[in-house]
Order: structure tokens, then C-alpha cells, then sequence
């Protein structure tokens, strides 16, 4: 099947976070999900399931685990048993059970920064504090491990988990196994579990590879939850529909137990079905998605070089949320939510929210047709150029 990444959807109108928060003179390329229409396969399912006019509890079957299983399989490599798998409300939900299950209100959470900006909601709303281990910036754009700080974090006895997200969410680092395996021998020698946050997985740009945590070597499987979602690839995000995958049966009892206490196990007619859709029939979106992708990241950089200079793009290896580097603009992070939404009409994410090291610093979401990206990007053109002039 071929689909058609440069179809626009109008989306205002639909109880639509991304479009309907701002005025019809904005061009939103904020929150991350997609402008691109599901899957059809996704969207016949769900159509032919609606005909039934009973909506009522779905019984459990093994259908939901073995699509993720599959899944792992087949794009990863990782042989995942149906029987390590658990239904989450969407990912950050599993985050907050695992922090109930394996860590004491009072200990320390190991999140590398700029961090995705719930992270610093949802720990200290559960009693933990944040142990910020910034990644360094380097010189070509990338980014990397302070590993100094990391182990320094992980050996105080007061920090029982690492928070990883990989994909990075914002900076769109992809970790590489020996990054990976020498997280998980820190830990190991620290005895730090580690949840990984694993949503942006499937977008993995060219000579960049996503290796699940979990597949890392044995003491990782027996020390981690892996969190996963197939609803930034294929703009599902409503079904709040997830998966943990936990392959240390004690580690998932204990994680159940959570569910349990907090009556969280109840799962979602449409977000499985659509979750399983999206696993079974749909992996040649999730290709032709990356590809498309591709150009609209390539066409973002050369956009940016050649007419906004001032607006530096680093290496991204992952993700479709692009981390804009605007401290050349001068402008501190409100003054640059001003400049972006009421000079150039786009609607960005504030760096800022993701932490200090943000400052300076705003998201793109490139998961758009290209021509609203064209759109975008020349509106943010034409505001620099005027703040350029002025500025002379």
C-alpha cells in the first residue's frame, strides 16, 4: 500500500489539542502528533468495529500481546514474549506505576536533561525528586552522556531509578549500544532500575539504529520496563493506548500490582484494536513514514542554513520534533514564545518547559505535509529577517 504524506487534513473543528488552541491565524507545529491521516487499515477497523452498537468491556485475549511481541520482533530484533506484556494507558501513566512500584516516596529519579516536560510534573507530584543529568552539547551539534555526572548521580543511595528516554525527547539523540551497555553497567553496580521510554522509537533516521533496552544483555532485562506506544508513529495518541513490556516476571507482578491499586487495567475497545491494526497491517506506514520524514528534516536544514542562520539546527538522529537552537535571536525563552507566536503566527514548543538547559532553545514538530512545513518555515523567515533589520 502507498499512502500520501502530502494530503492535508483539516483538523480545526475536531476537539483538536494541536489546532484548536490557537487562533486560525497560527500555524501550529507544537505538541507531538501528526498531521497525517492513520492508517487505513487502522481507520477501516475502527469504522467496522463502530457499526456494532454495543461498546461495552472487552474480554482479554492474547491478540493485544502478541501484536507487540511481533512487532519488537520484526523491526527490532527483539524476541519478546507475549507473557512479558502489559496494557498501559499510554506511556507516561506506566512511568508513574513503575515509580509507585520500585521506588519510595523521597528517593531520587535519574533524568537526563532537557527532559520531556512531564517528567518534571509527574515525579514530584508522586514524592520523588529529580536527579538531573544534563547531556552535553557538542560542537558539531550532537549530543552526549556526561558520564561523570551519571555515575556520581547513580551512586548516591538515595537514587533507585534511571528514567531513560530513547529516543531523546527533545534533542532527537539516538543512544547507541555501548552508550547502552554502559548505562546498564552503571546501574547494575548502583543497583538503579531503569524505565525506558520508548515511544519514539520507530523513528529512526539513516545510519542510526534503535536498540530496545530490554535486548541489551541479561542483567537489563531483569532490571528494566520497557514503555512503548504506537501512537506518535501512526497518530493514534487519543486511544491512550500503550504497552510495557517487562520481562522479569517478579518485576511485572510488582508492576501489576500498581495497575491493580490504582485500577488501571481496564483497557480500551478501540485503542487496542487500533494498536493491533497499527502492528499487524500497517508496517509499510511506519516506512514510508521515516522516509518522508527524512526529506522534511533534510529540507528543514537546508531551509535554516540558507535563509535563517540565526536559527541552528543540531544532528538529529530520531524523533520528528526538531530542537531548535534560537540564542543567537538573543530573546529569553518568553520573549521567544512572543516572537514565535505573535510575530511569525507558528506555534512552537517553549524549550524551556523541558528544563534550564532549554533555554534558548524551542521544538519543531515536522510531522506535516510538506507544504505546511514550507509554510511555516517561511513565516519564521520572514519574522527573522525583520527582527534582523531591526537589529541594525
Amino acid at each position: 500500500m502507498k499512502h500520501d504524506f502530502d494530503s492535508v487534513v483539516d483538523r480545526r473543528g475536531t476537539n483538536c489539542k494541536k489546532w484548536d488552541t490557537y487562533g486560525e491565524d497560527v500555524l501550529p507545529m507544537w505538541i507531538a502528533d501528526t498531521d497525517f491521516r492513520c492508517p487505513e487499515p487502522i481507520v477501516k477497523a475502527i469504522q467496522e468495529r463502530a457499526l456494532h452498537p454495543v461498546f461495552g468491556y472487552p474480554a482479554l485475549s492474547k491478540d493485544y500481546e502478541n501484536a507487540v511481541s511481533s512487532w519488537q520482533h520484526r523491526r527490532f530484533g527483539w524476541d519478546v514474549s507475549p507473557d512479558w506484556v502489559e496494557y498501559t494507558p499510554a506511556v507516561v501513566p506506566a512511568i508513574v506505576y513503575a515509580m509507585r512500584a520500585f521506588t519510595h516516596p523521597g528517593d531520587r529519579i535519574i533524568v537526563q536533561m532537557p527532559a520531556y516536560h512531564p517528567f518534571h510534573q509527574v515525579i514530584p507530584h508522586n514524592g520523588r525528586f529529580i536527579a538531573p543529568n544534563p547531556l552535553r552539547e557538542e560542537a558539531d551539534g550532537s549530543w552526549s552522556v556526561d558520564w561523570e555526572n551519571f555515575e556520581e548521580l547513580a551512586a548516591d543511595p538515595r537514587t533507585t531509578m534511571f528514567l531513560l528516554c530513547s529516543p531523546h525527547n527533545p534533542t532527537g539523540k539516538c543512544f547507541t549500544k555501548d552508550e547502552l551497555l554502559h548505562f546498564a553497567a552503571i546501574c547494575e553496580k548502583h543497583h538503579v532500575f531503569v524505565v525506558s521510554d520508548e515511544i519514539h522509537s520507530d523513528i529512526v533516521y539513516k545510519k542510526n539504529r534503535h536498540i530496545p533496552f530490554g535486548h541489551i544483555n541479561e542483567w537489563a532485562a531483569n532490571h528494566c520496563i520497557v514503555c512503548i506506544n504506537p501512537s506518535k508513529t501512526f497518530n493514534i495518541a487519543g486511544f491512550r493506548t500503550g504497552a510495557a513490556i517487562i520481562p522479569n516476571r517478579h518485576n511485572h507482578d510488582l508492576f501489576y500490582n500498581e495497575l491493580e491499586n490504582l485500577k488501571a487495567f481496564g483497557r480500551n475497545i478501540f485503542g487496542t484494536l487500533a494498536v493491533q491494526t497499527a502492528y499487524t497491517d500497517c508496517e509499510y506506514y511506519a516506512d514510508q513514514l521515516v522516509e518522508y520524514l527524512e526529506g522534511n528534516l533534510e529540507y528543514t536544514h537546508r531551509f535554516l542554513t540558507e535563509k535563517i542562520p540565526e536559527i541552528r539546527l543540531g544532528v538529529i538522529q530520531a524523533t520528528y520534533l526538531l530542537w531548535l537552537d534560537c540564542r543567537a535571536l538573543k530573546m529569553d525563552h518568553l520573549r521567544l514564545m512572543d516572537f514565535f507566536l505573535d510575530e511569525a503566527k507558528v506555534a512552537l514548543n517553549d524549550g524551556y518547559t523541558f528544563g534550564k538547559e532549554g533555554d534558548g532553545f524551542m521544538r519543531l514538530n515536522i510531522a506535516c505535509p510538506r507544504s505546511q512545513l514550507t509554510e511555516a518555515l517561511h513565516r519564521m523567515a520572514k519574522a527573522v529577517t525583520q527582527w534582523r533589520t531591526l537589529q541594525k
